[in-house]
């Protein structure tokens, strides 16, 4: 459901376009591995994915399982609420380990948090936590990097900047693009592992955010 969602709400908002390495994603499973910038961008990514045949797990902040409604979503199509700082946080790789090894695909932000600059600008992926690294090698599968570029120019800032820009974004309807890179088979040292992920991130969005200037 929230998969079709963004993709009929996401084109009000900007023109989503859409590139990959590959022509799919890998069957039996993989680790999506995405840079974080927005508000918005969750809902560019799923749409995205959409439209190239997959509908992901996504590993989420746990607080969005207390909204009415909302929780009950996410709970019933399986994503994994994350749990930071708790007893329960080890419980979200479990879950994530157990849907990957079912087949399915499992969408993580690296950096697990937005960036602090103010205005609507593009920039590289910060660093990454070792969670997307873990993960793929708990459950023995591909890590596949995916870079968005553009949801900045739907929400980012302040409050008041999140809330014109989302109001105006209807009207303004910014270009939105989602590059998928090559699967990768990650080495066995975490550290090693985590920084080959963000290289690979950070290669993804390059490719989006030159996507964003072409004509």
């Amino acid at each position: 459901m929230l998969s079709r969602l963004a993709s009929a709400v996401v084109p009000v908002f900007g023109r989503l376009t859409v590139t990959a390495d590959v022509p799919s994603l890998p069957a039996g499973g993989a680790v999506i591995v995405a840079n974080h910038t927005s508000l918005a961008d969750p809902a560019v990514v799923m749409a995205a994915l959409r439209r190239l045949g997959t509908e992901p797990v996504v590993l989420a902040t746990a607080g969005l399982w207390r909204i009415p409604l909302l929780g009950w979503s996410l709970t019933r199509e399986g994503h994994v609420p994350v749990r930071r700082g708790t007893a329960r946080a080890s419980e979200a790789l479990e879950a994530a380990v157990e849907a990957l090894r079912a087949g399915r695909h499992v969408l993580v932000y690296g950096e697990g948090r937005l960036p602090l600059r103010p205005d609507s600008g593009e920039e590289p992926p910060e660093g990454f936590r070792s969670g997307p690294a873990r993960l793929a090698r708990a459950a023995g599968v591909p890590l596949v990097p995916l870079g968005q570029a553009g949801a900045r120019r739907i929400t980012s800032g302040s409050t008041g900047k999140q809330l014109a820009g989302l109001l105006t974004a209807p009207v303004r309807r910014p270009r939105l693009h989602v590059h998928v890179g090559t699967p990768r088979s990650l080495p066995a040292d975490t550290g090693e592992a985590t920084a080959h992920a963000r290289h690979a991130v950070t290669a993804a969005w390059e490719v989006a955010t030159r996507a964003l200037c072409e004509v």
